[in-house]
Order: C-alpha cells, then structure tokens, then sequence
C-alpha cells in the first residue's frame, strides 16, 4: 500500500470506513497482545502445578511479560507519534521495533504467533511494491518455523492457516487500496468542481459588470449625450439670434429648456432601468411621432413617421430599443447629414418588427465610420450592440451625396417575447 505519512497519519479526503479500519486494526493487535501475554502467564506456572514449581523459568517469565509490555508500550507510542509525525524513516523505525520485538515473543511462546495477522496489515500499509509482500513472506515463514520449534512437528495445519491468512491480508489491503484512491478522485473531483463553480462565479461577475457597461455607455450615447448636443445646437442658435430676434432666441433659450428637463429624466430612468419618459403614458408610435415633432420643430427637418401593418403590443425592452435607434439615427440626421426631410417607418409584419430611418442627406461611407477619442462614432456601434442583445439585425445603407437609410429588424417569435416580458 502507498506510503502516505505515517501509520495513523489520515490523508485528506479519507473516509470513515477507513478510519474504523485502522482503529479496528490497532484493537486487534492490542486485543491479541493481551489474550497473548494472559494466556502465557496461565501457562507458565503449569496445569496443576505448585505455584513454587512452574513450567517456566522465573527469569523467562518475566523477560516475555516485560517484552509483552514493552511491545504494548512501543506500539501505542508509535501509533501516537506517526499521527502527528509526517516522517517516513521514524515511521519504518517504528515498524521495525514492532517487527523484532513480536518475533522475540513470537519464538519464546507459540500464543504470540497470532500477531502476524496485524503486523501483515502494518507491513502492506507503510511499505511500498515488493517489499510489503516480501515482509508478508518472511512474517509468515516466522510463525510457520515458530510452530514447528515449540511443537517439534510440522503439520499441514501450521502451514496452511499463516498462509491462509496471509493471503486474506492481501487481499483486505487491496481493498483498502481501493477505498483510498477513491477517496482521493473523490476529493479531487470536489476540489475540482468547486473551483470551476468559484471560476464560473467570478466568470459571470465579469461578464455581468461589462455588460452593464455597455448598457451605461449605449443609454449614456443615446440620451444624455444626444441630449447634451441637442441643448448645445439650441443655445447656439440662441446666441446667434439674440442681436436681431430676441423671441427667437427666447423660443431656442425655452427649447433648450425642454430638452435639459428631458435629458434629466432620461438619465434618472436609465439609472433605475426604467423605461424612457417618451414611453411612459404613450405607446411606441405615438412615441415616435413626438420625436418626429421634435426634430422638425428644433432642427427644421421635415421629419414624418410612417406605420406599416397593425400595431401590437411589444415587449418593453423592444420598444426601448426601437425608440434608442430612432434616437440616435435622428441625431446623426440633425448633427451631420444637413439634410431637409427624414422620414421613419415602424412596420409590424407579422413575426417581425421593423424600424426604418431615411434621411436625404449628403451621405456617409459606413466602412469608414470609427469610434474617435472624444467619445464620437460610438452611435452605429451602440445600435448594433443594443439590436444583436434582442436577436435582431441592423443594416446601414449609404454613400456621398446619396443620403442615409438604416433599418432595424427585430424577431416575434413566442420565445423571445416571453422572454422579454418575463424581464
């Protein structure tokens, strides 16, 4: 059996069942030692005997007692200091002093002989490959001679029981073995699934913070900082008009009003995670109709909105999405395509939902968009993020001098809006 620190030394992971092997095992041999050592000293005096004429020597009786004893004392005391010692040389050391004290005993008197059932056990526990059986072979060759010497004869009874015993031990250490090493994939496989539960753990935290993220980066992008450059066009226009238009400039001054108190709003609910305030009281169409207002009061774009099909309801995480994109593309429109007319087309087709944007702008190449240091270009890449998350798709078609159309397609399908709804 492999050596694993010592006789007593209990390895991590080890069961109860072998914990009671081994406290069973140190009984036995102290339980064997006693009956031993009781049944010489009633032997020694000899049956039926004056108690002034015994069968043995004085001087022998009491060196076999104080060896019994002393064998009793040398092997608790080893059992004690290889639970706490992790050394293999005092371990053997111990099992060596066992060893020669029992075959002392064991050639003095034929009781003790019954010890080697133990020591076979101590043997094929502390010594490794061939040299546990090897110890096994000459214990057992020990109690066969022992026999033989106390009893003059040699029977095919004084051969067959060691033997027979040795074999069992044998096999008792094999199963041994066995319980061991699986108590130790046991507790190799805990360890294991406990990390890669800690790793999973961790794993989700990071995912779930850099989601968060992104959420705060989109929801930032399309409201606080298209709010911000909506007031800045405002206020700037204010200040232009101010010399010659004073109620012009009071109209902007007020607008910019509006879209801060807006934008205020907008950025507490995205804190909370609650829908826009464009949504609350209103459905999506009517939703995007104010927009479309919006943008044509402030911006002086000809912006309409157009619906396709029969409005149903939506989960609300597509109508956020859909209104974020109308948004956003309306913000490019008023930012950067100097365009006259933007039209948008919300479209309910039956296992899909659509969101169309077209402005008649001086155009864009898409290949060429990039995010910049200053935070700009992140619109399109936001949009597609927040559409990828729901299933969806978007698609930008656009070149110089040919104006912009970005469409969005979300799916309807009965698991994704159970899944929405159920957020």
């Amino acid at each position: 059996m492999r050596y694993s620190g010592g006789w007593a030394a209990e390895p991590p992971g080890v069961t109860t069942v072998l914990r009671v092997l081994r406290l069973l095992l140190h009984a036995c041999f102290l339980f064997l030692l006693g009956v031993a050592t009781s049944r010489y000293l009633v032997g020694a005096l000899g049956p039926g005997s004056p108690a002034t004429e015994p069968a043995h020597p004085e001087w022998t009786r009491w060196a076999v007692v104080c060896g019994a004893v002393l064998l009793g004392a040398v092997y608790c005391s080893g059992a004690l200091v290889a639970r706490h010692d992790v050394h293999r040389t005092r371990s053997l050391a111990w099992l060596a002093a066992v060893t020669v004290l029992w075959a002392l005993l064991a050639w003095a008197d034929p009781d003790f002989v019954w010890l080697a059932f133990p020591l076979y056990f101590l043997h094929l526990n502390l010594l490794r490959g061939a040299h546990s059986v090897i110890a096994v072979v000459v214990i057992t060759a020990t109690v066969v001679l022992g026999q033989a010497l106390h009893t003059g004869d040699l029977t095919a009874g004084m051969v067959l029981g060691p033997v027979l015993g040795a074999v069992f031990a044998v096999a008792i250490a094999v199963g041994y073995m066995a319980l061991h090493r699986e108590s130790e994939r046991r507790r190799e496989l805990i360890e294991t699934l406990t990390r890669t539960r800690d790793e999973l753990a961790e794993s989700q935290r990071r995912t779930g913070v850099l989601d968060e993220r992104e959420r705060l980066a989109r929801e930032i992008h399309d409201t606080l900082a298209q709010g911000l450059s909506s007031i800045v066009l405002l206020l700037r226009s204010a200040e232009n008009a101010l010399p010659e238009d004073p109620g012009l400039a009071a109209t902007r001054i007020a607008e910019a009003r509006e879209s801060a108190s807006t934008n205020l709003a907008e950025a507490r609910g995205f804190v909370r995670d609650l829908a826009p305030p464009s949504l609350t009281g209103a459905d999506l169409p009517e939703a995007l109709r104010r927009l479309c207002a919006k943008v044509a009061r402030t911006d002086g774009i000809d912006c309409r909105l157009r619906t396709d099909g029969t409005p149903t309801e939506l989960p609300s995480g597509y109508e956020v999405a859909l209104l974020r994109a109308a948004q956003a593309s309306l913000a490019n429109v008023s930012a950067h395509a100097r365009a006259t007319t933007a039209v948008v087309t919300l479209g309910y087709l039956g296992e899909e939902v659509t969101l169309d944007v077209y402005d008649d702008g001086v155009g864009f190449v898409p290949e060429e968009i990039r995010t910049r240091a200053d935070g700009s270009g992140y619109g399109i890449t936001a949009l597609h993020e927040r559409v990828a998350a729901l299933g969806g798709g978007l698609h930008v078609e656009s070149a110089h001098g040919e104006g912009t159309a970005i469409a969005v397609r979300l799916p309807l399908t009965r698991k994704t809006t159970s899944l929405e709804e159920g957020r």
